[in-house]
């Protein structure tokens, strides 16, 4: 039987406590995954795919990160990193966690793992503490052309000084988050492009955790975060005996239908990174654990976590 404890840990910021759980599975865990999720959402939206992997004898653990779930404060906090340096605290959130998950199991292989925003902040951490994890998975990432991310990060940053890093913009969500519904019209909801499951769908947008707009601030950080991740200087600190599985459906409008997804993949090959998988999913859209196939894909993870057990 799988076990679930929920605890808390002091944010980088030194003013949060962030909101973690540990699934664990009954007996000795083999291997041990962080998972990192996404913007506008939260941990419990990966309940069932960390009681999967902690059935199959992985622990699991992860977090909600500043502004999201129950490391918010309150609802005013949901999309809000902080004032400044937002990107900076994600990062050693993650990081923190990673430390004290890694000394509860330090004999075992310890894998991250991270969706969407998570892959990004997941990408990061393999350019800043490279070696630390045994092997990454990076489910929905991708990259903007460095043009959009330079102009996206000059037209928050105003918005950010004119408004306040809390304000919310809609021009800048129409320009982001709010353009990838565009390529499943005619729509049924703001979230089609999430998951052909409607009922995946309608629980995301029924969702009070889920769904809200990024602060402009945020919006910021994570431009800060798009040019760090893309330059060659940085990529080349990365450890190249760490093994990266990419997943990501074909029609995932974050990974520009898979082309963005094999971009950032031939940036870790170049980089040096010697054992590189990429697996794209036919007709799959954005959340491929929560997708029609959610079970091939949990396999198939599962396959490469246990290929790569040391």
């Amino acid at each position: 039987m799988v076990s679930k404890e929920v605890f808390t840990f002091s944010s980088s910021d030194g003013v949060h406590q962030v909101s973690a759980v540990w699934w664990r599975p009954e007996g000795s865990p083999r291997g041990v995954v962080q998972l990192v999720h996404g913007i506008s959402e939260h941990m419990g939206r990966y309940d069932s795919f960390a009681r999967f992997l902690a059935e199959q004898g992985f622990a699991v653990v992860g977090h909600d990160h500043l502004g999201h779930g129950g490391t918010a404060q309150d609802a005013s906090e949901y999309g809000w990193f902080a004032d400044r340096d937002g990107w900076r605290y994600v990062l050693e959130d993650t990081h923190a966690l990673f430390l004290r998950s890694s000394q509860t199991y330090p004999e075992l292989p310890y894998f991250l793992m991270g969706h969407s925003m998570g892959s990004f902040v997941a990408r990061g951490f393999l350019i800043f503490w490279p070696g630390a994890a045994d092997g990454a998975i990076l489910s929905g990432t991708g990259q903007e052309p460095p043009l959009t991310v330079a102009a996206g990060r000059i037209l928050s940053a105003l918005f950010t000084r004119l408004s306040g890093p809390r304000a919310h913009s809609r021009l800048l969500n129409a320009l982001s988050v709010g353009a990838y519904n565009k390529q499943f019209k005619p729509n049924r909801t703001g979230a089609d492009w999430i998951s052909r499951d409607p009922a995946v769908v309608d629980a995301y947008c029924a969702d009070p955790l889920c769904r809200f707009l990024p602060t402009v601030s945020m919006f910021h950080d994570m431009m800060v975060g798009l040019q760090l991740l893309a330059r060659p200087e940085n990529l080349a600190n990365m450890d190249p005996d760490t093994p990266v599985y990419f997943f990501s459906g074909d029609k995932d409008p974050v990974g520009a239908s898979g082309k963005g997804v094999q971009k950032v993949a031939g940036w870790f090959r170049k980089a040096g990174v010697k054992d590189v998988t990429v697996k794209l999913y036919h007709d799959g859209r954005h959340e491929m654990l929560n997708e029609l196939n959610r079970e091939e894909v949990c396999q198939d993870v599962l396959h490469w976590l246990e290929q790569h057990l040391v």
